[in-house]
């Protein structure tokens, strides 16, 4: 049984990270390994609650008490086995999930401190890894069933392990240079470096499946081609149409740019695949517009490229530092401030702000941005953003990334060429099986729910592995933690 008094001998505590000093000097992760000490403390926290609401917190319906108490007696051989039971990649979500369980977890009611189920997770791999326990599980038999993947972000990852694990020929289509989707460009090392990525590649490569780089299906092959080639297909192609100000007077200025063209970019930097960035932070002044994970990314990279200042802006005032029970009460999701370990590293946060134009030097160069305090109202679910007179205010910026969200998948010759159309999320539409409405085509993560997490990735991943494995007439079923019209209790 867990220890019944962990949660009152032990408060919350998560690892020290490294000194802003020293890790701005590098692009590694922030958060060093964590000792046996602490992480085990942590989770004797956990109480094994009767009904364990961290699982309906996660999509993936993680086993979170029972690794937690095999943390906590020492057992990390069995502790991985849990947690890869329902987690493909555990290395992925320790570091870039925000950890709806922990919202969701019994210890957080009335502000309490929850446990440390994401430190306790990361940890957990970190061992595994270590002691060489993450090996290739091939099928003993194969199919002879043939699933092409389009997209290796990880819905598309996690659908191509379960399937070739279940003996189908799994091959994913990628039309980057190198594998790994968002993972691999889209996410600065100081989060997640590129060797856990790489590590996870070779398993896969080891169980049968094959990764075809530089292939823009619908551009580079046909979509006929590749139907004909495959018994079924995946679409797993991400939400990388991004949200822009088209409006905005002095959009057009040189300086202005999406946040992802920004981060790829130094991504690439940081791989060695370019010498230096044709866009840089360096010595200006930058004004990242937007409140979630992608804006905390660009304030990240911005103070390791060495920006003259940063400042952070975002429409909505300044949340409560605690979960207001009335608006969002335990265990979904609360809307509370939330820092960022780059919130650390320096810059400045501006609320409840909009920008009213940007300012051109008359060479066609952005000189500075004006914005002015906004009140934000919805009214059936419409929102609304009011400017508040007389509070317009103009700050210098030679440089501006846009993270204001995403609209959904990409429009092009793929959707046109299998006659599919985006939905008002900006994804796409599937029936009870992931199937589209074109037969023997499936979808899953972000192409199908719109921009999410990377835990409902990786289970709609899982769960439209299940439907093509049945579809394909295989023996047994696969795992399948959520379907289709699954809506998130927390986040």
């Amino acid at each position: 049984m867990p220890d019944p008094n962990g949660f009152l001998r032990y408060d919350r505590r998560l690892p020290a990270r490294r000194p802003v000093p020293v890790r701005l000097r590098d692009w590694r992760e922030v958060y060093p390994p964590a000792s046996d000490e602490l992480i085990t403390e942590q989770a004797s926290r956990c109480m094994d609650c009767g009904i364990p609401f961290c699982h309906d917190g996660c999509p993936l319906g993680n086993r979170i008490p029972d690794w937690n108490d095999l943390v906590r007696t020492g057992d990390w051989d069995s502790a991985i086995e849990a947690l890869h039971a329902t987690n493909n990649f555990p290395e992925f979500t320790g570091r870039l999930c925000p950890a709806p369980c922990e919202a969701a977890c019994v210890l957080s009611i009335a502000g309490g401190q929850a446990v440390t189920i994401k430190q306790v997770e990361v940890e957990i791999i970190n061992r595994a890894v270590a002691a060489g326990r993450v090996t290739p599980r091939p099928a003993p038999e194969r199919s002879g069933k043939r699933v092409g993947i389009v997209g290796s972000g990880p819905a598309g990852l996690a659908a191509a392990q379960q399937l070739a694990r279940a003996g189908h020929d799994v091959t994913v289509y990628e039309r980057d240079d190198a594998v790994g989707g968002l993972l691999r460009y889209g996410i600065p090392d100081f989060k997640l470096e590129k060797q856990h990525v790489d590590l996870r590649l070779e398993q896969l490569r080891a169980e049968g499946v094959r990764f075809r780089t530089g292939v823009n299906v619908g551009v580079t092959i046909s979509v006929e081609d590749l139907r004909a080639s495959h018994d079924a297909l995946l679409l797993a192609c991400g939400a990388l149409a991004a949200r822009d100000t088209p409006e905005t007077p002095g959009r057009g200025l040189r300086g202005i740019h999406l946040a992802m063209e920004h981060l790829v970019e130094s991504n690439r930097v940081v791989a060695g695949k370019l010498p230096a960035p044709s866009v840089t932070a360096e010595g200006k002044n930058v004004i990242i517009i937007g409140g979630g994970d992608t804006a905390a990314d660009c304030l990240g990279v911005a103070h390791r490229q060495g920006a003259a200042s940063v400042l952070q802006l975002d429409q909505y005032p300044v949340p409560p530092a605690d979960r207001d029970e009335a608006r969002d009460p335990w265990p979904t999701w609360p809307w509370i401030l939330r820092n960022y370990p780059a919130h650390e590293e320096g810059g400045e946060r501006a609320f409840a702000v909009a920008v009213t134009s940007f300012e051109g030097d008359g060479a066609g160069n952005l000189r500075a941005v004006r914005i002015a305090e906004v009140q934000v109202s919805r009214v059936d679910g419409v929102r609304t953003v009011s400017v508040v007179e007389g509070t317009e205010r103009e700050y210098p910026a030679e440089l501006v990334l846009l993270a204001i969200g995403f609209e959904g998948t990409e429009e092009g010759p793929l959707l046109s060429s299998l006659g599919l159309t985006r939905n008002r999320r900006g994804g796409i539409d599937s029936g009870s099986d992931w199937q589209t409405s074109s037969r023997g085509v499936f979808v899953a993560g972000d192409m199908h729910r719109g921009a999410s997490l990377i835990v409902w990735a990786i289970a709609e991943g899982r769960a439209a592995a299940a439907s093509i494995h049945a579809y394909l007439g295989g023996d047994g079923a696969l795992p399948s933690p959520v379907d289709p019209s699954a809506v998130a209790l927390s986040a």
